[in-house]
């Protein structure tokens, strides 16, 4: 059993763009080629952790399983031409290969990384310890969220999974919760009051503007569901996973600093 999750993240391999290659194609490629040249019968399961950013604009209401892989980033293109390699290689029976399109990770923990979507968490995990959060996009952006333990669940379940009902086509759309800025700031609000909510400062970014814009929405991810893949209820929820994974209790969430 092998999960690949090593990456540059969507905004770094866009800045650098010999190294987003070489990490996430080159990368991916060389761990597929160690995997077949083992040889002696060894067919592991790969469980690969793909990305959303393979589909760009302009997009439908909401993007079902057929929809064309089109990404308009350097990272979207790694991640799809590693889709390709993963179904080639499984095809091949080098290894029993699935590809999840993750939704963006929402809240994620820690401090923030170089991904182009870190505001989506920034703007809810700084306010919830206390701490100013800067929103560089209009709060009419939509976009599709999963929580952590929603993305364990994923994996684990990618792990299980019968892989004889894929078929040919190994690359799946997780499912998740779309919804925009305002609602991810408004669900804020109920869970933590409008002193959180106040943290939140607009400063424009015109840069991951452009790179957000080329993002997905929303998601009929029917076949996922089909096999057994489930998400969040609401982004609310999304918020009290964050609460009670990283054990932050709501009425004890520290004043503005």
């Amino acid at each position: 059993m092998i999960f690949h999750l090593a990456a540059i993240v969507s905004g770094e391999a866009e800045a650098d763009f010999e190294k987003g290659y070489r990490v996430n194609l080159d990368g991916t490629h060389w761990l597929f080629e160690a995997i077949r040249k083992i040889g002696g019968g060894y067919r592991p399961r790969v469980v690969f952790a793909s990305s959303i950013a393979v589909f760009g604009a302009p997009f439908p209401e909401a993007i079902a399983d057929e929809f064309l892989n089109a990404p308009l980033t350097s990272y979207g293109t790694q991640k799809a031409i590693d889709e390709l390699l993963l179904s080639d290689y499984s095809r091949k029976g080098f290894f029993d290969g699935i590809g999840i399109r993750l939704p963006t990770i929402c809240v994620r923990p820690g401090k923030p990384n170089k991904a182009a979507s870190g505001f989506f968490s920034g703007i809810i995990r700084e306010p919830l310890a206390g701490q100013e959060a800067v929103l560089p996009v209009p709060e009419t952006v939509r976009h599709w969220f999963a929580s952590p333990r929603a993305a364990m669940g994923f994996l684990v379940h990618a792990m299980k999974i019968d892989t004889t009902r894929l078929g040919a086509r190994r690359n799946l759309s997780m499912p998740g919760i779309s919804c925009t800025v305002g609602e991810q700031i408004e669900a804020l609000r109920k869970v933590a009051g409008e002193k959180a909510a106040k943290l939140i400062r607009r400063q424009p970014d015109a840069t991951i503007g452009r790179i957000v814009e080329g993002w997905p929405r929303n998601f009929d991810t029917q076949r996922a569901l089909a096999l057994g893949f489930r998400a969040d209820s609401s982004f609310e929820e999304i918020i009290r996973i964050h609460l009670e994974d990283e054990k932050i209790q709501a009425e004890k969430i520290p004043a503005p600093r």
